[in-house]
């Protein structure tokens, strides 16, 4: 093992000899002269005296073979000596026998004076880098200064989250042209280009790291300019149903009628079907009501349309329709429709009112809306005290002019107390920033 470990210091502490591979290329002639060896050992002395990195090679000519010996700082000044000794006329062949040297002062004296030189070199130019960081710091200032300017970004974008983008982009311009303004004055501007390079780059490996936020981002811009929705506006989004009650540049937040807050991503919100409840005034009513199958349908259809119609809160047109839906166990239902101005009815309390009068109209006609509950008793058995409670007759049906009145004040009270005062809670918060304004174009 320490033979081992011996013999490859040895190889590591061996000098690295320069490569003879580059010749001299042409006739040799037939003389041999003494003086022009010394005339040729004479010229490259002088050539290599000219040159830094070869103060320790000495040369010797004989019949025109040049032998070199010595030590350069590394492998590749020594490799150079060929190409330079190969050009001298009368050459016939050389001998390089230079090595790498292993002297650690020599081997960093070149080091420290290239360093020294780019010191000095950076001395000479802190004027010049002075003006250059002026001139660098004065453009930015000004981009900055005009970013912070309400007009005419407040003017020319819909919103403020628009506005604030376009700020930004006005600082980012202001930059590269500061930077790009400055290495001008350095004379350094195919550095830019190198800059440029890396920064795109960059910029396309956070990209990808960050393609949901990127996405969100860009789906906020364009739900802020072409806003498919208002505050207040009743919406479903993916299954998702409840007022709008802002739009931030991230997600859009909903109140369900539950008073729940439902955040969906604007990424999200952007690509899925929206369905916008508030957008037009008339909204249809729709419910199901059941007769027994010897009903008259077609009086029944006459019958539900005439009470729907003639009710205050419902529009004329479109006119109310009822169609037979389906034949189900033991009825046969039937779909009513009506219209209604929703910004001065409530939806949901003018269909109850509707159904309430209808159903009101057909047992007052005679006709049983029957009860489609099963019950199940056993064979030998008694019925269930109240089972035998029950009238064993069907109650008398009322008759035409037993029909209630209709409730007008009930359905077009479109007060939700605890609803209103949740959105009006949230949407009054000044520090939660909202995107629609009712400005914007709307889709």
């Amino acid at each position: 093992m320490i033979r081992l470990l011996a013999l490859l210091l040895c190889l590591c502490a061996a000098p690295v000899w320069a490569q003879d591979t580059t010749q001299p290329q042409g006739t040799i002639t037939v003389e041999d002269s003494a003086t022009q060896d010394a005339a040729i050992a004479v010229r490259i002395r002088d050539i290599l005296g000219e040159l830094d990195g070869f103060d320790g090679v000495t040369v010797a000519v004989s019949s025109g073979i040049v032998t070199l010996r010595g030590t350069t700082v590394d492998a590749n000044t020594a490799t150079r000596l060929n190409e330079l000794v190969g050009r001298v006329e009368g050459v016939v062949a050389i001998n390089n026998e230079v090595t790498e040297t292993t002297d650690v002062v020599a081997r960093l004296n070149p080091a420290v004076e290239r360093f020294q030189a780019r010191i000095m070199q950076a001395i000479a130019l802190l004027p010049l880098l002075a003006i250059a960081a002026l001139a660098f710091i004065g453009v930015l200032t000004l981009g900055m200064l005009l970013a912070r300017a309400r007009n005419p970004w407040d003017r020319i974008a819909p919103n403020a989250f628009i506005a604030d983008i376009y700020r930004q982009v006005v600082r980012i311009l202001f930059f590269v042209a500061g930077v790009v303004i400055a290495l001008d004055i350095l004379g350094a501007t195919a550095l830019l280009g190198t800059i440029l390079g890396a920064a795109g780059i960059v910029g396309l490996a956070i990209g990808f790291a960050v393609r949901d936020t990127v996405e969100n981002f860009i789906a906020s811009i364009m739900l802020s300019i072409r806003q498919p929705f208002r505050p207040n506006d009743v919406v479903e989004i993916q299954g998702d149903i409840g007022k709008v009650i802002r739009l931030t540049s991230r997600a859009t937040i909903l109140l369900s009628f539950d008073g729940n807050h439902i955040r969906i991503p604007n990424a999200t919100v952007f690509k899925s079907r929206i369905v916008n409840y508030s957008t037009n005034t008339e909204r249809r009513l729709s419910f199901e009501i059941g007769v027994g199958s010897d009903a008259d349908l077609a009086e029944v259809r006459q019958m539900t349309e005439e009470t729907v119609a003639a009710l205050p809160f419902v529009l004329a047109e479109p006119a109310p329709m009822s169609w037979i839906e389906r034949i189900g166990d033991g009825a046969v239902f039937l779909t009513v429709t009506g219209w209604i101005d929703q910004e001065a009815t409530s939806l949901v309390r003018a269909k109850g009112e509707a159904l309430r009068l209808v159903k009101a109209r057909i047992e007052g006609a005679g006709i049983e809306v029957p009860d489609t509950t099963y019950r199940v008793q056993l064979l030998g058995g008694t019925a269930p005290a109240s089972e035998a409670a029950r009238p064993t007759q069907p109650p008398t049906p009322s008759k035409p002019s037993e029909v209630p009145d209709v409730n007008t004040a009930d359905v077009t009270d479109m007060s939700e107390p605890g609803l209103d005062k949740l959105v009006d809670a949230e949407r009054s918060d000044p520090d939660a920033p909202d995107l629609l304004t009712d400005a914007a174009p709307k889709e």
